[in-house]
């Protein structure tokens, strides 16, 4: 055997890399009323013989309401055009910026439900199915002053959605 980059892995390892380098959005809500914000912190995987996502958001962001509130979330991959757009949806605040708006984006929403935006070259529609509150003593060897305090912001709440709808652009 022999150790590869994690980039020559196919699929998965294309996956990995577009949400280590290129982000997505994670959106909820309606179509009248909704959110989106930019993620990079994610996981892919099989739980209950089911397609899952697992996403991770701070109680104190605006988004957070939105999945609270909704049965589904999405996860929308972007074409490097529209870098400055995602770059802008992790910088501003929905409670300060109709970021729809201000990004151009065209709200679709998915045949069970879920939104997403019709710019996405692939967006995973996901449907809540376990939610459950990071704790501090079940962080493992992990330096969490590099990603919890004052300095950055309150512990994440997890969210396992099943991926129920997966749409390209053709």
């Amino acid at each position: 055997m022999k150790q590869i980059d994690l980039s020559k892995t196919g699929a998965i390892g294309e996956v990995i890399q577009r949400i280590d380098k290129e982000w997505m959005l994670l959106t909820a809500g309606t179509p009248e009323r909704h959110n989106t914000m930019t993620v990079s912190w994610n996981n892919f995987g099989v739980l209950w013989y089911r397609p899952m996502a697992t996403i991770y958001v701070r109680p104190e962001r605006h988004t957070y309401g939105f999945v609270e509130a909704e049965d589904y979330f999405s996860l929308s991959f972007f074409p490097p055009e529209y870098r400055e757009a995602l770059v802008f949806c992790g910088k501003e605040s929905g409670r300060d910026y109709d970021k729809t708006a201000e990004c151009g984006f065209t709200v679709k929403q998915g045949t069970e439900g879920g939104i997403y935006y019709a710019e996405a070259d692939l967006t995973l529609i996901c449907k809540k199915r376990y939610r459950a509150p990071f704790e501090m003593e079940h962080i493992i060897d992990v330096d969490t002053s590099l990603y919890y305090g004052e300095k950055h912001g309150g512990l994440h709440m997890m969210y396992m959605g099943e991926i129920v709808e997966v749409i390209t652009k053709e």
